[in-house]
C-alpha cells in the first residue's frame, strides 16, 4: 500500500477530500519523523511504537575485494506492533 492508497482509502471512508488527508499524512510523518530525529520515541496506543534501536559496532567484510572494515555503532528505526494490532494479524 502506497502513501496514495492510504489518502484515497481515508478520503473515501470519511468524505473528507483528498488534499486534506494527504496534508494529515504528510504532517504525521513529518512530526514521527521530526521527533525520532530528537531521539524520542513515539507511541500510538492499539497500533504500535516507533522505537530507536542501537546496532553494536561489528566487523563486515567486502566480499568483492576480500577486505574486512569497521562498521560503527549506529541507530536504526524501529517498529514494536502493539499487542492488539498482533492479535488482529495473526
Amino acid at each position: 500500500m502506497t502513501k496514495q492508497d492510504i489518502v484515497n482509502r481515508i478520503s473515501k471512508e470519511t468524505g473528507v477530500d483528498k488534499a486534506t488527508v494527504l496534508a494529515c499524512v504528510e504532517g504525521f510523518t513529518k512530526t514521527v519523523s521530526e521527533s525520532l530525529i530528537e531521539h524520542e520515541p513515539v507511541y500510538l496506543r492499539g497500533f504500535g511504537s516507533f522505537i530507536l534501536k542501537t546496532r553494536a559496532q561489528k566487523i563486515g567484510r567486502n566480499i568483492s575485494k576480500n577486505t574486512a572494515l569497521v562498521i560503527p555503532e549506529h541507530q536504526i528505526v524501529g517498529f514494536k506492533p502493539s499487542q492488539t494490532l498482533a492479535e488482529k494479524v495473526k
